[in-house]
């Protein structure tokens, strides 16, 4: 009886962390088609050990592990090949224009990070996990967390800051572009 029990509390689970999940997918992969498929292999993979997570209140953080490992098989595997997407994920109704228009650039930028910095910045930030948490998350020490996360925030500053000196050069281009075109 005890395992049919198990099955309905693994059935309510998903049911009700279902949307909160597909978005920390969407945050480990860009691709919407391949974050479903990521959420539901790591769903796969965490029902069958179920029983064994004794603190249900930790299935958050150990499928969200499960996720981490499982894209980091299929980046090794290159199974995920990495394209610029039109479609950006989905945010809530209530963001500004502002707030939609700097989610999709972050999203954008975090394109640049290797899989583990992704991971970390995404554990850190997004999921607002401590450094021990993200830590035991991953498998490293808070040691490899902090550095890996001050090397990742560094190397998202360096693709800002390049695209923002992009976008001033283009802009004074064009500029350049329309006066000699009305003189």
């Amino acid at each position: 009886m005890a395992h049919g029990g198990e099955v309905l509390g693994f059935e309510e689970y998903v049911r009700t962390r279902q949307d909160a999940l597909l978005r920390s997918a969407r945050r480990l992969v860009p691709d919407p088609v391949d974050a479903q498929d990521l959420l539901q292999t790591a769903l796969v993979r965490t029902y069958g050990r179920w029983e064994g997570i004794a603190d249900k209140r930790l299935a958050d953080a150990y499928l969200r592990r499960v996720m981490i490992n499982t894209r980091t098989e299929w980046w090794r595997a290159r199974k995920l090949e990495e394209v610029p997407t039109e479609q950006l994920p989905e945010s809530s109704m209530d963001d500004s224009t502002e707030q939609h228009a700097d989610r999709a650039l972050l999203m954008d930028i975090m394109k640049v990070l290797a899989p583990k910095q992704r991971s970390v910045v995404v554990l850190r930030h997004w999921e607002q996990m401590s450094t021990e948490e993200t830590a035991a998350a991953l498998g490293m020490s808070a040691g490899t967390v902090k550095s890996t996360l001050h090397r990742a925030l560094a190397r998202l500053r360096e693709e800002l800051e390049s695209r923002d000196r992009e976008e001033r050069m283009s802009s004074a281009l064009e500029r350049e572009e329309r006066e000699r075109c009305a003189a």
